[in-house]
């Protein structure tokens, strides 16, 4: 795709500061075709942890497919961004697959349970709090509901379920929230009367004592914002195992490489673009911003060797925001270029 194009198709935003070429660190990385564990290493991302599905699994998750899962409930306003990322495909998005979501209500109640000693209220013919979505090309769901409650032996959390569009289960999962007075969790509670949160945060649960998080959060915490008048949003990545996208090189089409999409992306201080190569070629990747201005060149016409070449970027002095890198591929099938979206966090 022309770069021009993609540009103005694909990002439609304004200018964004940008560092001097020089500062740019790049290191390249070369291997076997064949990726075996310790070049898997190399990416900054591994599956997230699998849970239990708990005691509240939805019933029928295909007949709930809604962005607004709310129902009946009250509360304070929430809005969860997940996003699915693929480890088998450079920890890029996972486009196509399928989200499931629950969570209690502030109570701590779910639907399609109860009666029992577990849950007494009997919420078994009703559907809150339950969702399923399918991922787009940024691999995102999003989903509107309220903010959870807690219930006994439990910090607050969210359920999730992955599935193949086949039907196939990736991963079940679930999502920890932050803690402490400056928290949303605890600002719920202890301000949120005025919403029906009554509980407050005694006998609440922390994430240390819990039985699903006490082995540790570090890739199961979220990211949360916002206040209770304006609502809150969550904002999660699960890395998933899903197919890969670097098994078959493509020979048609003046093509005899495969360029997959930077990981992390977005990145914070270091990203990888990895190509594989079926021969000798030469590489070069430009980076531009948004106005189509060229920033750096990240790799200058590189001969590199047939197998998976891995170039890495630091991200220096780079603003947050949108890039596009330019990677310009020439070898005996001829010239050809691909164009990335680089998002810097």
């Amino acid at each position: 795709m022309d770069r021009k194009n993609f540009l103005k198709n694909s990002l439609g935003l304004a200018g964004i500061a940008v560092a001097a070429p020089s500062l740019f660190r790049t290191e390249l990385i070369s291997d076997e075709l064949n990726i075996n564990k310790s070049t898997k290493n190399i990416l900054s991302c591994s599956v997230t942890n699998s849970e239990t599905e708990g005691p509240f699994p939805t019933h029928t998750p295909s007949s709930l497919v809604q962005t607004n899962i709310v129902g009946d409930r009250t509360g304070v306003a929430f809005t969860m961004n997940i996003y699915i990322k693929n480890t088998n495909a450079n920890c890029g998005a996972y486009q196509g697959v399928l989200v499931d979501v629950w969570h209690c209500d502030k109570d701590g109640n779910y639907s399609e349970y109860g009666g029992t000693p577990m849950q007494q209220t009997n919420y078994t013919n009703n559907h809150f709090l339950r969702g399923r979505q399918t991922t787009d090309a940024n691999g995102l769901v999003t989903f509107t509901s309220i903010f959870p409650g807690w219930y006994q032996s439990r910090a607050t959390h969210i359920h999730v379920h992955i599935y193949k569009p086949d039907g196939t289960s990736l991963l079940v999962t679930q999502i920890a929230f932050p803690e402490g007075i400056t928290s949303a969790v605890y600002n719920v509670n202890v301000n949120g009367t005025s919403y029906g949160y009554t509980k407050g945060m005694t006998g609440y649960t922390y994430n240390a004592n819990d039985n699903v998080f006490s082995d540790g959060t570090s890739n199961e915490m979220s990211t949360v914002t916002g206040s209770l008048s304006a609502g809150y949003m969550l904002t999660h990545t699960i890395y998933v195992a899903g197919t890969s996208n670097l098994g078959t090189l493509e020979t048609s089409n003046n093509k005899n490489f495969k360029v997959g999409q930077n990981c992390p992306n977005p990145f914070r201080d270091e990203t990888v673009f990895p190509i594989v190569l079926n021969e000798k070629s030469t590489v070069n990747i430009e980076l531009f911003d948004c106005s189509g201005r060229k920033l750096a060149t990240v790799i200058n016409q590189q001969k590199l060797s047939a197998g998976r070449q891995e170039i890495k970027m630091s991200r220096n002095q780079l603003k947050s925001g949108m890039y596009v890198a330019e990677i310009t591929i020439v070898n005996s099938q001829g010239t050809c270029k691909e164009d990335l979206k680089v998002l810097v966090n």
